[in-house]
């Protein structure tokens, strides 16, 4: 079913574009039909500006020139076919090799008939009153993405930001997806975290999101975010929501990271993380947080399934991948049973919640402020309830940078140090849950590496294997994992890979 906007002026035209730069990805071929005047220029203009995040980038007409390129973020070539004498020309004009690596924008593509694709996304402008109506047609995928950031704009616009400016942020491994929103001087982050599409029933009933407590949709961001920050921490403030669709508009709590600008690890910012950390272990948890009236969000156990289920995709996706055949009945039945074990042993462990992804990504420094309030963090909504020795290990080997040993070592001292100011606290008992806790999730990881590149077409994750394989080899080194490196060995995967 195709999408009908009325634009009530150039300014909603230059909004569409930028809405329009939102939904537009790689290989996207976008049609551009209507009379003279009607706003194909504008819109082309608006979302080349949005991409490139230059209000002032100069966008010229290929009126002459028939195509004009842009290097961008994801690359754009419009095109303008009115002079073409022949459909043929497309071909000399670079279509298919633009079209393969970025978008296409195509004014007059009635004068390419035969020669351009059959299907694409197919931008109808007529004008209407002292106005114009667009109305869109395609597949119904690029319909639901284009519908999708329609309906962000009418989220702010019902929340008195009209006429807010957004711009692409970030993306990451899982469906969400973060906007810039520029309003009255202030910016601020949208996050876009359309409900999780269940996946195929592994176990139970359940799906691997729900085995693995993964959020389906914004109520844990919502609940542990407040809960964060009444424990003294920094989390953004949320200031707008849309809980049905998955949209929340929030603070922005700035762009500097734990990194220096070469990507290397900042000692100081890393132990202040860690000292959020051991500031956050030092106090009780709650599991039932307040999400809005009627609502509340029940923080789940790490059990026994969910980590069973993480630790899987070593044998589900890595083997496979890395020796070509899968995982013997016998190696994942030993394998099974040493994680069984292990985190049977993990039973007596010093619980809290744990942020599940607290490293490079997720941490934001703000150099402004004092104490915890520097250390920034994001993306927690898939927090649980386990052994606090989790989130130590997943900062201390962190799994996008590589951490000198030293270092390292230093930040994970610096944890103890503090900690060992707390009532009942035992070192020697915490250390050995950290080995277990860094070797479960880096098994988890080189799965979902490989996960994430077979899958879901993202192969840039893929550079993370060599470390997150010497951070795996760091983890066997306690004496309670030997059957596990033992079964690493056999399987012939830490002389390989690390």
């Amino acid at each position: 079913m195709a999408l009908s906007l009325f634009l009530a002026d150039e300014a909603a035209t230059i909004r569409f574009g930028e809405d329009m730069a939102l939904a537009a990805k790689r290989g996207d071929y976008i049609a551009l039909s209507g009379d003279l005047g009607a706003g194909k220029s504008t819109f082309s203009r608006a979302l080349i500006r949005a991409i490139a995040d230059d209000a002032m980038l100069e966008v010229p007409s290929p009126t002459f020139t028939l195509v004009q390129t842009y290097d961008l973020r994801v690359p754009v070539a419009h095109f303008d076919l009115y002079r073409i004498a022949d459909a043929a020309e497309i071909d000399e004009l670079g279509f298919d090799e633009a079209l393969s690596d970025g978008i296409c924008l195509v004014e007059w593509p009635e004068k390419g008939f035969g020669a351009l694709p059959a299907e694409g996304i197919t931008l109808t402008f007529t004008h209407e009153g002292d106005g114009r109506r667009v109305t869109i047609n395609g597949a119904a995928s690029a319909l639901s993405r284009i519908g999708r950031s329609l309906a962000i704009r009418t989220f702010l616009d019902d929340a008195g930001y009209q006429a807010a400016t957004r711009r692409h942020l970030t993306g990451d491994a899982s469906v969400r997806a973060y906007e810039h929103v520029y309003f009255d001087d202030q910016r601020f982050v949208l996050m876009d975290a359309p409900r999780h599409t269940p996946g195929p029933i592994l176990a139970q009933g359940k799906y691997y999101q729900q085995i693995a407590h993964i959020a389906e949709d914004v109520k844990p961001f919502i609940a542990v975010g407040r809960h964060l920050v009444a424990r003294g921490l920094r989390a953004p403030e949320i200031y707008e929501t849309d809980i049905e669709q998955g949209i929340l508009l929030i603070e922005d709590l700035g762009s500097d990271s734990v990194l220096d600008e070469h990507g290397v690890p900042i000692d100081e910012r890393y132990r202040e993380s860690a000292a959020c950390l051991a500031h956050m272990h030092g106090q009780a948890f709650a599991r039932d947080l307040p999400v809005a009236e009627g609502i509340q969000h029940h923080v789940p156990d790490f059990d026994r399934d969910a980590m069973q289920i993480e630790v899987s995709l070593l044998t589900d996706w890595y083997l496979p991948w890395k020796r070509g055949t899968p995982a013997s009945d016998d190696e994942r039945k030993a394998y099974v049973a040493i994680w069984d074990d292990l985190i049977a042993s993990l039973s007596s462990a010093e619980h809290n919640l744990l942020l599940r992804d607290f490293h490079s990504p997720n941490i934001i420094w703000r150099p402004e402020a004092s104490g915890t309030d520097r250390v920034g963090i994001i993306d927690f909504q898939d927090a649980m309830i386990g052994p606090s020795a989790y989130d130590v290990a997943s900062l201390v080997q962190d799994a996008r940078v590589d951490m000198p040993k030293g270092m390292a070592d230093a930040v994970l001292d610096h944890y103890l140090s503090l900690r060992e100011n707390h009532a009942g606290f035992d070192r020697t008992r915490f250390l050995r849950d950290w080995h277990v806790m860094a070797a479960q999730r880096n098994c988890k990881l080189v799965g979902i590496w490989v996960r994430l590149m077979q899958r879901d077409g993202k192969p840039a994750y893929m550079r993370h294997m060599p470390r997150t394989f010497r951070n795996l080899t760091r983890a066997l080194s306690h004496p309670d994992l030997a059957p596990l490196r033992d079964w690493c060995e056999k399987a012939g995967i830490l002389a390989t890979e690390s």
